[in-house]
């Protein structure tokens, strides 16, 4: 049967029922009335005048109203006869009082009339005790049949509460777990709805879309596993260890190398906890640390991993990328693991360490032959050697400023060099700030008296003191105010602000020149990056040498800049800590 069917037939069983009580309800009620308006309307009004009657004739002797009370009353009485024998009584009653009210006196008259009047009463009175009769009878079996048709209602009403909701959601809540199972690959459900209604129907449409998804499953199954073997052999083949791991940090690969730096084998690392196995392994540890815990992670944890591989320190730089897919039918990206590549620099290493080797050479062999170039000009200048023309003495100048400038790079060079091979030497120590300041506008005084520029310097009266490399951070500051000159106009001021913070001290210089572009400022620490564009000499180093001076102090160097406005470059420096 259908469901349409059955539920038409259900309800609409129930509706008929439900009707047929209500007609039933009413037709005996309808009926239980006519009973009672019988009584009330016939036997009641007769007892009534009855008892009027015999009032009136009590009160004949004194009361000269009452002939016609008893008069009027039996004028009713005898419009109001219903019940067999009541006819007689009544006339009778009426022939006994026209013949009193000729003889008003007369007490056997009197008495008959009260008898002939107590005889209407109890013929009134067992038609009333035989109508009640037949009402208590019409009651009951409106009772009866009113009880059995709402018991009918009511085992309708319960088959179709316990066997409806069953027969339409259970075959809805297997359907649903069984689109679930197909949702999750599980082609071989099926669903059996017995009967050939709408779900039975449905039950053979879901089967064979099933069967045909199971069918075209096992029929890409051979081409899935060769892409996933070729992606295998692909991930085996790279010179570059890479490790993969689930959303629950399980590792589902690892390819050869990964295993050769390591020095595990497959099957104790496949297919384990990542996290157990670092346990175990250094290396592991190391490259793990960064994803079992992110908030501990620093600035130096892109730095490259120096690994023992190849039966040499080799150099990696390690790169997780997050694998995140949306699944189909939804929005929200789902994590469900990670790639781990170790990338191997070793080769750039080793040539920055050739080109850092050979520009600390060539920087040591260029400082001979600029200190001779040096003595010379200074010789030349000596007037006790002899007099020079004007041409003579621009050419000297000419030549002392390439020195100078030639000097200047090479001493940069030189830095970069310690910079870049670890040598460098940072004795952090309790350090007064204002020679530091002193020392760096002295060394650009004859360049900012040139373009008449003048510093302002603003310094906190507890800021007195750092910790600090004093001779390391007075090169910093130096290269600042020279940049500084070298990039504002003429007859301007530059500011130099040193300010105590929360436990560190914070040095600023703020020219007013032409300020960086905003797209550049993310590059001015980069080595030999200068602005395009510029007219401005230099060799793009300093900049770059000043971060890692104060980054080397365990400071920070930033820029704030405005194109057009000029630029504040500033550091930080931590404050002597006191004993407590």
């Amino acid at each position: 049967m259908k469901i349409k069917t059955k539920l038409t037939f259900g309800v609409g069983s129930l509706f008929l029922m439900i009707l047929l009580l209500a007609l039933i309800s009413s037709w005996y009620i309808t009926d239980l009335k006519k009973d009672t308006n019988n009584i009330l309307k016939a036997n009641y009004n007769t007892l009534q005048y009855a008892k009027n009657m015999l009032l009136a004739l009590e009160n004949v002797a004194t009361d000269s109203v009452a002939l016609d009370t008893f008069e009027e009353n039996l004028n009713r009485q005898r419009q109001n006869v219903t019940e067999r024998g009541e006819a007689e009584a009544t006339e009778l009653i009426f022939q006994h009082f026209s013949a009193f009210k000729s003889h008003p006196e007369d007490a056997a008259m009197t008495s008959g009339i009260r008898k002939d009047i107590t005889e209407l009463m109890r013929l009134n009175m067992e038609a009333i005790e035989r109508k009640s009769d037949i009402a208590d009878a019409t009651a009951q079996k409106a009772i009866v049949v009113v009880s059995i048709s709402g018991t009918l209602c009511f085992i309708i009403a319960f088959i179709l509460l316990v066997n409806l909701p069953a027969n339409i959601a259970d075959p809805i809540a297997e359907l649903t777990s069984s689109i679930k199972a197909i949702a999750n690959q599980n082609y071989k459900k099926r669903v059996n709805f017995e009967g050939h209604n709408e779900y039975g129907e449905l039950a053979k449409s879901f089967n064979t879309m099933a069967k045909k998804l199971e069918e075209y499953s096992e029929s890409r199954l051979e081409k899935i596993l060769k892409a996933k073997m070729r992606i295998e052999a692909l991930i085996d083949t790279m010179h570059d260890p890479v490790i993969g791991v689930d959303e629950h940090r399980k590792v589902l690969f690892a390819n050869a190398e990964a295993l050769k730096i390591t020095g595990l084998k497959k099957e104790d690392f496949v297919g384990k906890q990542i996290q157990d196995v670092a346990v175990v392994n250094d290396l592991v540890r190391d490259i793990i640390k960064d994803m079992i815990h992110p908030l501990s992670s620093n600035s130096t944890s892109h730095t490259p991993m120096k690994i023992f591989a190849d039966n040499k320190e080799s150099y990696f730089e390690k790169e997780v990328l997050e694998i995140k897919i949306i699944p189909t039918g939804e929005n929200k990206a789902q994590h469900i693991g990670q790639v781990i590549l170790l990338k191997n620099i070793t080769p750039f290493k080793e040539l920055d360490l050739a080109k850092t080797n050979f520009m600390g050479t060539v920087s040591h062999e260029f400082k001979t032959p600029i200190a001779s170039l040096q003595m010379g000009i200074q010789l030349l200048e000596n007037e006790q050697i002899g007099s020079l023309n004007d041409e003579q003495k621009d050419l000297i100048s000419g030549m002392k400023e390439d020195t100078k400038r030639l000097l200047k790079i090479t001493g940069e060079l030189l830095n970069i060099t310690q910079v870049e091979s670890g040598s460098i030497q940072i004795s952090v120590l309790p350090s007064a700030i204002r020679p530091m300041i002193d020392y760096a506008v002295n060394a650009n005084k004859v360049a900012a008296e040139q373009k008449q520029i003048r510093f302002e310097i603003q310094q906190d009266e507890d800021a007195s003191m750092v910790m600090a490399d004093s001779e390391k951070t007075a090169w910093v500051l130096t290269n600042l105010l020279s940049n500084a000159i070298r990039y504002s106009y003429e007859h301007s001021t530059i500011h130099i602000t040193v300010e105590k913070g929360d436990n560190i001290v914070r040095f600023s210089v703020k020219d007013n020149g032409q300020g960086i572009p905003t797209q550049y400022l993310g590059k001015i620490f980069e080595r030999y990056f200068r602005i395009p564009g510029t007219k401005k000499q230099g060799t793009g180093l300093g900049l770059s040498i000043s971060k890692e001076f104060i980054e080397a102090q365990g400071g920070e160097i930033s820029v704030v800049s405005e194109y057009g406005t000029g630029s504040t470059f500033s550091f930080f420096l931590h404050m002597i800590k006191e004993n407590r």
